[in-house]
């Protein structure tokens, strides 16, 4: 990586490299003159920080035109007419040409066009008669639709299919943050079973946690966690249902996902109980780590995700649990949740290099059943599990 003394951690200039010649070769392929692609957060919008290694952030469209014989034009909030000329040779943004901006927000609907109007006018001064829309269902919808009426609607292609498969599959630089991201998880979970206790409420633990995790390199993420008495449901809740008091024989389930040096996610759940476990909560712990084996078993390059989606609900249901009716295994990256997503309406297949968390899990009334750690795929099939928390109920 290369160091820079206000990025906490950033990618190599070598890794960029990887990735813009990855994308021309693919934009050669098609024939295509520009790509663009937005993102209003760092949770589940990646996409533009995978090509300028900068996040979106807090809502503010960030919309990157790359092309393929110019550098990069970035659209992002600002003043009216803002123009940066960059040339590629600024040391923050990375491959940049130039910066536009407009102050448009998402909560003030008739300003979400002119992000849209800077991109069709930059694109038409490039010439590009061709450009390719990277998950375009996940653009802003005014913009789509000022983007599509200012541009030539058969010359606009849907290649995100492709960007995707780029994407899932990790470099090795990649590969060693990732390894980073699920350590520094490990150490937060290790401060959580540290700090807990009687009196303590839900987001006295889960700040304290992020705290932890900030101080280590994360910078976004969530943190969901709600306890309970023994005998009623502890299933994940986000903070604004965290203000319960913990008490003696409580039991918390925790799941940490946060990005860490660099960006990339994994997460880990685990369940804490301030006390003994009740053997119900043991055995719902044994049957999902039995499950979560049960699909690692079945993970290997060239496996339609979907086949081991369907194979997952006929092992739960075969083993008197409920089948699996969101997702309980995903690729992370740059986002959360990033394909391949283990289910059945997925098209994508397992390749080595894939960045896989695995969270089989199932609730009743009296408990919520859940595990989750993250694995890299190799030739043959998943690595070392990368979080080496141990797998098993914690009794603090």
């Amino acid at each position: 990586m290369t160091d820079h003394p206000r990025i906490l951690t950033r990618i190599s200039d070598a890794e960029l490299d990887r990735r813009w010649q990855a994308l021309r070769a693919l934009m050669a392929e098609q024939k295509l003159d520009a790509l663009v692609v937005q993102a209003t957060n760092d949770w589940l919008g990646g996409g533009v920080k995978w090509f300028t290694d900068i996040p979106a952030n807090n809502g503010y469209p960030r919309t990157v035109l790359f092309y393929a014989r110019d550098l990069m034009t970035v659209v992002e909030m600002g003043p009216f007419g803002g123009r940066r000329v960059l040339e590629g040779k600024d040391e923050i943004h990375r491959g940049v040409g130039t910066i536009l901006t407009t102050p448009s927000f998402p909560s003030i609907d008739y300003t979400i066009p002119y992000d849209a109007d800077l991109a069709v006018t930059d694109l038409k001064a490039h010439g590009a008669k061709r450009v390719g829309l990277v998950n375009p269902a996940g653009f802003l919808a005014a913009f789509d639709k000022r983007l599509r009426e200012g541009l030539d609607e058969a010359a606009l292609v849907d290649v995100t299919d492709a960007v995707e498969m780029l994407k899932a599959i990790k470099s090795p630089e990649e590969q060693a943050l990732i390894r980073r991201v699920a350590t520094l998880q490990d150490d937060v979970f290790a401060a959580v079973c540290a700090f807990i206790k009687p009196g303590l409420s839900d987001i006295d633990v889960t700040s304290h946690a992020q705290h932890v995790a900030q101080k280590l390199g994360s910078e976004q993420g969530i943190f969901l966690g709600a306890s309970a008495k023994i005998g009623v449901r502890s299933g994940f809740m986000g903070r604004h249902f965290q203000n319960r008091t913990l008490e003696a024989g409580d039991h918390l389930s925790l799941l940490i996902e946060v990005n860490g040096p660099g960006g990339f996610y994994t997460e880990i759940a685990r369940t804490l109980c301030l006390g003994k476990a009740s053997q119900e909560l043991l055995d719902g712990f044994a049957a999902v780590k039995a499950a979560q084996d049960h699909t690692l078993a079945l993970i290997r390059p060239g496996m339609p995700a979907r086949e081991i989606a369907e194979a997952h609900d006929t092992y739960m249901i075969a083993h008197a649990m409920p089948p699996e009716i969101r997702l309980y295994s995903h690729g992370q990256g740059y986002d959360m949740v990033e394909r391949p997503l283990i289910r059945r309406d997925e098209t994508m297949s397992i390749a080595e290099g894939m960045n896989l968390a695995v969270h089989p899990g199932f609730e009743t009334y009296s408990i919520f059943a859940v595990i989750c750690d993250n694995y890299i795929v190799g030739a043959h099939g998943p690595g070392p599990c990368l979080h080496a928390t141990a797998k098993k109920i914690f009794e603090v």
